[in-house]
C-alpha cells in the first residue's frame, strides 16, 4: 500500500510539474506591429515564423503598414529587424504575409494578396533579410492571387499554394520551386475546380515522407454560412498526381462530384474555413476545424482523422457558448480557428489544439489530449492576458524537426467585415513553450 501511495504521489507530482511547465512559457518580445485588425494574426499564414538550421525568421506589418522581417539565433532573445521597402493594404485582414526558408537557407516571401497580382520576393543570399525586387514565379495565373502559402519538401524544394479567383468562384493553384535550379514551375493551375459555382477553402501539410496532404470545405457563395462538407486528397509524387486516401487516382481537376468526402457537414452549420491539418508519425492525416452539430446551438472544435480503412470524427465538446457564423468578409468571431499538432500514431496519438476563445478571456490557450481514443481534454492558458482577435500560427519546421513549439503572438482587434479599429500598436512576441 505504501508503495502504491508513493507511486500515486510521484505520478501526481509529475503531472503537476508538466502542467506548470506548459502553463509558464516564455514570451520573447520582437517589435511593435500593426494591430488595428487581424492581418498579422490570421490562421492561414504559412508561415509567420519559420526556422532553418539554427536561425529563426519572422515577418509582420509594422504600425506604418510596412512589411518587417526579422531573424535570430534559436535560444537567443535578440532579434535583428529589417523594415523592407514593401508594404501592404493592412486595412484588409486577408492581405497577410507568408514566409518559408528553402533547403539552401533562402527566405521566400509573399504578401498583400486579396484578388490582386502576385507579390513575391526572396532573399538575395542565404539567411539574409535583404530581398530582391518583386519577381514573378511562373508568369501564369498570377493576376488574381489570394491566400499564398508555402510548404517545405524534405529535399528542400518548396510548394506554393494559392487561390486563383474569388470567394465562391475560385480554383486552387500549385507551384513548385526547385532548389537546384532556383526556378518555379506550375504543377496545377486548377487542382480543385469549383466549376464556376463554388470554391475550395483548403488546409494542407507535408509529412516526413514528402506526401502532400490537402483537405478542404466547399463554399457556395461569399457568405461564410455556405461552407459545407470536408474533402481530402494527397500526392505521393511531389504534387504531380493526386489520389484519395484509398489510393484511387483522381482525374484532375478534382471537383464536387469526384472528391473524397471524409465528413458530410451541411450548410448553415457554423462550419469555418481555412483551419489546419497535420499527420501522425505514420502519415495518417488529422484535420482540425469547428462546426455546430445538428440539434446543438454550440459550435465545437472537431477532429477528423484517418484510422485504418476509414475516417473518424471526434467532437471535443469542451465549449459552452453558442454563436452564429454568417456574412461576408473577415468576421469578428468569439473563437479562433485552431492549429493542430500530433505526436505518436493512430488511435494512441496525442493531440494539441491551439486556439483562442472568449470563454477563456481571449487568452492563448491549448487543449491537450494524451490519447485520442479516449477524447479527454486538458485545457491550459498559455498567456495571462487576452489577445483580442488573434489566431494561432507557429513555427511548423521547428515543431517538425525538433518538437519545439514556438507561437506567433500579438494582441489585435478585428471589427466585423473589413473594419479597422482605432487601436495602438501592439508588441509582437514569440511564445516559447517549455
Amino acid at each position: 500500500m505504501d508503495i502504491l501511495k508513493k507511486c500515486g504521489f510521484i505520478i501526481c507530482l509529475a503531472v503537476c510539474f508538466a502542467l506548470q511547465a506548459v502553463a509558464q512559457p516564455e514570451l520573447i518580445p520582437v517589435a511593435d506591429g500593426w494591430a488595428n485588425n487581424s492581418v498579422n494574426v490570421v490562421v492561414f499564414r504559412k508561415n509567420s515564423l519559420v526556422s532553418s538550421k539554427n536561425t529563426q525568421f519572422i515577418a509582420f506589418y509594422n504600425p506604418a503598414g510596412k512589411m518587417v522581417l526579422g531573424k535570430r539565433k534559436l535560444c537567443s532573445a535578440k532579434w535583428e529587424i529589417s523594415e523592407t521597402a514593401f508594404g501592404g493594404n493592412v486595412k484588409d485582414a486577408h492581405n497577410s504575409i507568408s514566409i518559408m526558408s528553402d533547403g539552401g537557407g533562402y527566405l521566400h516571401v509573399a504578401w498583400d494578396h486579396h484578388g490582386n497580382a502576385l507579390n513575391y520576393a526572396r532573399s538575395i543570399a542565404p539567411f539574409s533579410l535583404e530581398l530582391t525586387d518583386k519577381i514573378s514565379m511562373t508568369g501564369s495565373y498570377e493576376t488574381n492571387v489570394t491566400y499564398p502559402e508555402f510548404y517545405k519538401m524534405p529535399d528542400g524544394d518548396l510548394i506554393f499554394m494559392y487561390r486563383d479567383g474569388r470567394s465562391g468562384k475560385g480554383n486552387l493553384a500549385i507551384n513548385r520551386y526547385a532548389l537546384k535550379t532556383k526556378t518555379w514551375s506550375q504543377l496545377h493551375a486548377n487542382l480543385i475546380d469549383g466549376e464556376g459555382r463554388q470554391n475550395a477553402y483548403w488546409q494542407a501539410c507535408v509529412d516526413k515522407n514528402g506526401t502532400i496532404h490537402v483537405s478542404w470545405v466547399w463554399r457556395s457563395s461569399p457568405n461564410v454560412a455556405s461552407n459545407h462538407d470536408m474533402c481530402y486528397a494527397r500526392s505521393t509524387d511531389g504534387g504531380k498526381s493526386w489520389e484519395k486516401s484509398t489510393g484511387e487516382k483522381y482525374v484532375l481537376p478534382v471537383n464536387a462530384s469526384t472528391a473524397e468526402y471524409v465528413c458530410r457537414i451541411p450548410q448553415n452549420s457554423e462550419l469555418i474555413n481555412q483551419t489546419s491539418m497535420t499527420t501522425d508519425d505514420k502519415g495518417n492525416p488529422f484535420i482540425a476545424s469547428y462546426w455546430r452539430e445538428t440539434g446543438s446551438e454550440i459550435p465545437q472544435y472537431h477532429l477528423i482523422y484517418k484510422a485504418g480503412d476509414g475516417w473518424k470524427v471526434i467532437n471535443t465538446n469542451f465549449r459552452q457558448t453558442a454563436f452564429s457564423l454568417s456574412g461576408m468578409g473577415t468576421k469578428r468571431i468569439p473563437i479562433s480557428r485552431p492549429q493542430i499538432l500530433v505526436d505518436g500514431k493512430g488511435e494512441k496519438a496525442s493531440v494539441r489544439l491551439l486556439f483562442r476563445d472568449s470563454e477563456r478571456d481571449e487568452k492563448v490557450s491549448m487543449g491537450f489530449c494524451a490519447d485520442i481514443s479516449k477524447n479527454k481534454w486538458i485545457i491550459t492558458d498559455l498567456t495571462d492576458f487576452g489577445v483580442g482577435a488573434w489566431e494561432p500560427s507557429f513555427d511548423t519546421e521547428l515543431w517538425k524537426n525538433k518538437k519545439q513549439l514556438h507561437i506567433f503572438v500579438q494582441k489585435a482587434e478585428q471589427p466585423d467585415a473589413e473594419g479597422v479599429a482605432q487601436s495602438n500598436a501592439q508588441m509582437v512576441y514569440v511564445l516559447e513553450t517549455k
